[in-house]
């Protein structure tokens, strides 16, 4: 159920929030750390 809700997640998060793939993070303003941070814990909620 878990694995499922955030495989989905992910596929909407994909098509919905920006990319910052090539970019510093370090450089990046609050907001795109943000969005990048939620990405990537959607990403390895998923792989669980």
């Amino acid at each position: 159920m878990k694995k499922s809700f955030f495989k989905m997640l992910n596929s909407i998060n994909k098509k919905i929030l920006p990319s910052y793939i090539g970019k510093d993070p370090a450089k990046l303003s609050k907001i795109q750390q943000a969005v990048l941070a939620f990405r990537y814990w959607v990403l390895v909620q998923s792989k669980e």
